[in-house]
């Protein structure tokens, strides 16, 4: 790095640059007196240009913490004027820039500090990081120095030429574009499997349920992997710990008893604060498990959450476009959670009082609060009540909804983003089938059609959508969860478009994104980044799961799903090269690739239910394969026999058996007939290859 002073004479007036951003997050700093950039290439040319260093602010629309850290200091002269100066300030959604989020996330923990948003990264003219935090308050405080004394030791650290500066910058860089690459063939079956699930039952929380400590985040790829363990060895403790994190959950202050939906955390362990704002991916992934628990235990609380949150999304998640929006945030007149929380005098107000002494006594609100002097409904403290009962407290609940509609809500995220529009896509189809809601699929189909009209150019997905403009090119992440949505799609309605659409998009995904083997062929997982994307110092590969599961993992069960639609083993070939290049990768670390350890099950046991045939039967058998609770069943139908391929293992016993039937089948073989919807469970329990 050469010793150069900041040339003050060659920086521009301050102007801030973010006003003709698409991102909400980005317009909430349009009027900052930061002199703010988007990333690309005109910043970085700014930052050589002036030979400054690059302070990089990286948040979202619903972050509470960084609409703190906005108010303190981005909206204040005085620090602003130091940014100014000193810095090439650059802005950042994480959600629709999500690859710059990860490359410098990753840097700040190989710095030791524990990742989280807002981040704050210095970086040098070239992009590459030196040292970086999450929130600095304005003023020293709880061992945090001031942001602005932040600042000027950063940049003096940079003009000077401080060694630590370089060594910092090489390490992080070397340790980033290292990949992990053990040497030798690594081997993760069944049992491998079961010895991680059972290592998580070691730190789950016997009595409040999910992951032990706080926060509690819902982590649902580790619920999944301990379901997928029961239904492998038959263990109702690995099932019954999934179980409990989703009743804890659904009871907890985490859910929104008066709207429905999840927010993103709960700050502690019980469940009962949650971080107010609301994600979409996270909905998307509890509402595939609630689901399936709904089908498996007959509880009707399962059911109810999975409904209520489909109500939730489908009132205040759509796009006038017919997609689903981003977020909420968990703000409203400044303050985190107000829309969401209650004090006993809006109940008596709202209720009168009989009504909101029931409804107090059974939802926790007190007359001084159970956080910071209000109340954040819940039913932790249990309790059956009467079928009554439930009737009067869901007709209380309509009737606060309908009084909180009238306070100021929070912001809402209205970017369009193609991976978290899949996941939900993809929930509300499967739950559709499993929950017999044939109604929710008309609004997955919606947005499907508004994202494979509008969010793609030919075969190619962008990644975010905000008033007509489209970021393109799309990430992995975009074609594994929409190829998710299609595969999904194809399963409830039997429509070949949506069968179309995830072929092309996984070309697409293998032609731009695919890591190249020695023989020409897409051989290894999945960078990130399209392979004519804006540069960046490095093009992101992670394979481990973050709060959704990594799109290696999600590719990985798409490819096994379209080789059991299909029939083509170029599919399951495609698989194999995947898990052995990934698995070495995932062998040190498999708690952080949850994610990719389902994915291998699905591989090496995940079955295909065939019904062939037309009529009342055949549709009974449909409709009960549908609800049977098992993850990453595929399902398929034939009208007739003929309508199978030639080569389809079902095809000489359908031939053989008038009138409707099912076939389970695994790999090249099938069961023998099933025409009775109540002998399917049976079946599937039975057949070795599926079990």
């Amino acid at each position: 790095m050469t010793d150069h002073p900041i040339d003050h004479a060659t920086a521009p007036r301050p102007t801030n640059r973010l006003a003709d951003a698409t991102s909400p997050y980005l317009l909430q700093h349009k009027d900052n007196p930061v002199d703010w950039w988007q990333w690309g290439p005109e910043a970085l040319a700014q930052a050589r240009a002036t030979n400054r260093p690059i302070l990089l602010s990286v948040g979202y629309a619903a972050c509470h913490w960084c609409h703190v850290m906005a108010h303190e200091s981005f909206e204040d002269d005085a620090t602003a004027a130091v940014m100014n100066e000193l810095f090439v300030n650059i802005k950042v959604d994480r959600e629709e820039r999500p690859d710059i989020d990860q490359i410098y996330m990753s840097a700040l923990q190989q710095l030791g500090v524990q990742g989280g948003w807002p981040m704050t990264m210095f970086l040098d003219p070239d992009g590459a990081p030196f040292w970086g935090g999450t929130y600095f308050p304005k003023e020293a405080r709880y061992g945090q120095p001031a942001f602005a004394d932040v600042l000027r030791t950063m940049a003096q650290a940079y003009v000077n030429g401080d060694p630590r500066i370089s060594s910092n910058r090489e390490a992080l860089l070397q340790r980033l574009t290292q990949k992990a690459r053990p040497a030798g063939t690594v081997v993760i079956g069944p049992n491998e499997l079961d010895d991680v699930a059972s290592r998580i039952l070691g730190i789950m929380d016997p009595e409040h349920g999910g992951v032990q400590g706080a926060p509690k985040f819902p982590n649902t790829p580790f619920l999944e992997l301990l379901w997928r363990a029961w239904e492998r060895t038959g263990r109702e403790r690995f099932r019954d710990e999934a179980l409990h994190a989703l009743d804890s959950m659904s009871q907890g202050g985490i859910y929104d008893h008066i709207g429905g939906g999840f927010s993103r955390y709960s700050v502690d362990e019980r469940w009962l604060v949650p971080h107010f704002e609301k994600m979409l991916y996270d909905n998307a992934q509890l509402l595939e498990l609630l689901a399936l628990a709904a089908n498996e235990t007959f509880h009707p609380l399962f059911r109810q959450r999975a409904e209520e949150t489909v109500g939730w999304l489908l009132r205040e998640m759509v796009t006038e476009e017919g997609a689903f929006a981003a977020s909420l945030d968990a703000d409203s007149e400044g303050h985190e959670g107000r829309f969401y929380v209650w004090t006993l005098k809006e109940l008596l107000a709202a209720l009168g009082a009989e009504d909101a002494e029931f409804f107090a006594r059974h939802y926790d609100i007190t007359p001084f609060g159970n956080w910071e002097g209000v109340s954040i409904p819940n039913r932790l403290k249990g309790g059956e009540l009467s079928g009554a009962d439930e009737v009067r407290l869901a007709v209380l609940r309509d009737r606060l909804l309908a009084v909180r509609e009238t306070r100021v809500r929070p912001g809402r995220d209205d970017k369009v983003l193609a991976d978290w529009n899949g996941l939900m896509i993809a929930a509300l189809a499967r739950a559709a089938l499993r929950l017999e809601r044939p109604e929710w699929l008309e609004p997955a189909a919606r947005a499907f059609r508004f994202v494979a009209g509008s969010l793609t150019r030919g075969d190619r997905l962008g990644h975010s959508w905000r008033a007509g403009r489209l970021v393109f090119p799309g990430l992995s992440a975009d074609y594994a969860a929409m190829v998710r949505a299609a595969l999904a799609l194809h399963e409830a309605t039997g429509e070949r478009f949506y069968l179309e659409r995830a072929t092309a998009w996984s070309h697409a995904l293998d032609a731009h994104h695919a890591e190249i083997g020695a023989g020409g062929e897409a051989g290894g997982g999945y960078y990130m980044t399209a392979d004519d994307a804006e540069g960046l110092i490095l093009r992101p590969d992670s394979t481990a799961d973050d709060a959704v599961t990594n799109p290696n993992a999600l590719q990985a069960r798409n490819l096994a799903a379209l080789h059991a639609v299909t029939g083509d083993t170029a599919w399951l070939a495609r698989l194999d090269r995947l898990f052995d290049a990934l698995l070495p990768r995932a062998a040190p670390h498999l708690y952080s690739h949850a994610g990719l350890l389902n994915a291998l099950d699905t591989r090496l046991r995940a079955p295909e239910i065939v019904v062939v045939g037309a009529g009342p039967q055949a549709d009974a058998l449909w409709q009960a394969a549908g609800r049977l609770p098992r993850i990453d069943i595929t399902l398929s139908r034939a009208t007739s026999a003929t309508a199978l391929a030639p080569d389809h293992p079902a095809r000489a016993k359908a031939e053989a058996t008038p009138g409707g039937a099912a076939f389970l089948c695994a790999g090249q073989i099938c069961s023998l007939p099933v025409t009775d919807p109540n002998r399917l469970t049976d079946a599937l329990s039975r057949d070795s290859g599926a079990s």
